[in-house]
């Protein structure tokens, strides 16, 4: 028997591998097959089953492309209702995989249709469970994802507490949790960077598992809750429903298009220009309207985040080589519709003559004497508010990237701002996304928050743990 995580960083997702005398079964994929066919291959086994712990919010799932390609069957736990051929199981039915066996155990809460997968080893022992969005190491699934629903997310909290208590806790301490995320995820909100532990460890330490009631619980998974990003519910229906073949997507994103095609397509189905480079090469020297994401961060959920529609056409600015990986996180988030990339990248635009812009960066030190000197200087602290409550400089005005669409009328045009977060990431985005929108009077400043802080020079609201902020 094998067991093999498969995560991804981006957005911090685990799906898993299990192989038993030639047969294997994928739990929650990402839209790509490749890892998952190529890692089959390796060990001379078939795809018999492709399992689905619920209707995924953060990601498109591969459920649909692994079946087509491999003849796996996709299950799903009770009460799922899918918009294509699958396997509903009932609560408790076994499926085997080689000579082991994997156990649906219904555990609603996160949603309704929220199912872990219990692993039976060869000799019938209870051995690994995985938990999807139902149990993350340190935490829970949060409770107000499902679509369609007319419960609250206190009800669906009370749910996953009886479904915590009666199906999952129940199991041996020795047993092996594997959780659909780890940190970085918007799915729960105190995760562990630990991407798998033992049950016994997790009774004992997990903030929800320890709650001493029903009440306390529901209380405690609710508290602090911030909204989702606007995407999630957009692909818990394309996983729900169904989507276009991941082959089509990534052959129509990846049509090279000349500097004068590029600017013909972006002009004539107002296309978004996204350009996925790093922000340091960003900030020399950008395609006027332009969009920075880079692909070195957490692109795919700031994508997501930022973008309010899927259908969006979408023109790529991308480093050499890198322009199928763009394409393919874009579609693990459901943005199908990027029409093509610019060919030979910014250095081609730039040869060809074509209008540029840039963006202005100054270093902690400078920025830090400028606001001594004057400390109503405008600033913008682009980190989440969680971020900044535990710790920002005085006086200094939070407006998270996570909302800068909604809360752009809160910038005054005619000031000159000077934008930071915590590394630079992030505010290279708020930049552009300014930019784009019309704003002139923009700096960065390098570095961001641990870049100021490091300087010692400004006054600082006093520490407070995060953990204490939930």
């Amino acid at each position: 028997m094998k067991i093999e995580q498969i995560y991804t960083g981006c957005l911090a997702e685990a799906a898993y591998y299990i192989e038993s005398e030639g047969e294997a079964a994928i739990i929650d994929p990402l839209r790509e097959t490749k890892p998952y066919t190529d890692r089959a291959k390796e060990d001379g086994a078939t795809i018999k089953y492709v399992f689905e712990t619920h209707f995924h919010a953060d990601f498109v799932s591969g459920h649909l492309d692994l079946a087509a390609k491999t003849g796996a069957t996709i299950v799903f736990g009770p009460t799922a209702q899918p918009g294509y051929e699958a396997y509903v199981a009932k609560d408790g039915e076994e499926f085997s995989v080689g000579k082991v066996k994997i156990r649906v155990l219904h555990t609603p809460g996160h949603t309704m249709e929220s199912s872990s997968f219990l692993l039976l080893d060869e000799a019938g022992k209870e051995t690994a469970i995985f938990t999807g969005d139902t149990l993350f190491i340190g935490d829970v699934g949060r409770p107000d994802l499902a679509i369609k629903t007319d419960l609250s997310r206190e009800d669906l909290a009370g749910y996953l507490y009886d479904s915590l208590h009666t199906k999952i806790m129940t199991l041996p301490d020795d047993v092996i949790v594997y959780p659909g995320h780890g940190a970085g995820s918007a799915c729960g909100k105190n995760m562990s960077k630990e991407t798998s532990d033992t049950l016994g460890n997790q009774k004992r330490f997990n903030y929800a598992l320890r709650a001493q009631s029903k009440e306390a619980f529901i209380n405690e998974v609710t508290t602090g809750l911030v909204p989702p990003p606007q995407y999630f519910p957009k692909n818990a229906v394309m996983n729900k429903l169904g989507y276009s073949a991941i082959d089509e997507v990534i052959q129509q994103g990846t049509q090279a298009l000349s500097p004068a095609a590029f600017e013909a397509a972006a002009n004539e189905v107002d296309a978004l220009i996204l350009d996925v480079r790093d922000t340091q090469n960003f900030a020399k020297g950008f395609i006027s309207s332009a969009i920075n994401i880079g692909l070195e961060g957490q692109f795919a959920g700031w994508v997501g985040t930022l973008i309010p529609d899927l259908n969006q056409p979408i023109l790529l600015v991308a480093p050499e080589g890198k322009e199928e990986e763009a394409v393919l996180r874009l579609a693990r988030v459901g943005y199908d519709n990027c029409i093509g990339y610019l060919t030979g990248g910014f250095t081609a635009w730039q040869a060809d003559g074509r209008e540029v812009d840039t963006i202005p960066s100054i270093t902690a030190e400078t920025f830090a004497t400028l606001f001594n000197q004057n400390p109503n200087l405008p600033v913008l602290d682009v980190r989440r508010k969680s971020e900044y409550d535990s710790e920002h400089i005085v006086g200094v005005e939070n407006l998270p990237l996570d909302f800068i669409n909604e809360n752009m009328a809160r910038i005054d045009r005619t000031k000159t701002y000077y934008v930071h977060c915590a590394g630079g990431y992030r505010s290279m985005v708020a930049l552009s996304i300014l930019k784009a929108r019309g704003f002139t009077n923009l700096i960065n400043v390098a570095g961001g928050f641990a870049a100021i802080k490091q300087t010692g020079k400004l006054p600082l609201t006093d520490y407070v743990c995060p953990t204490t902020l939930l």
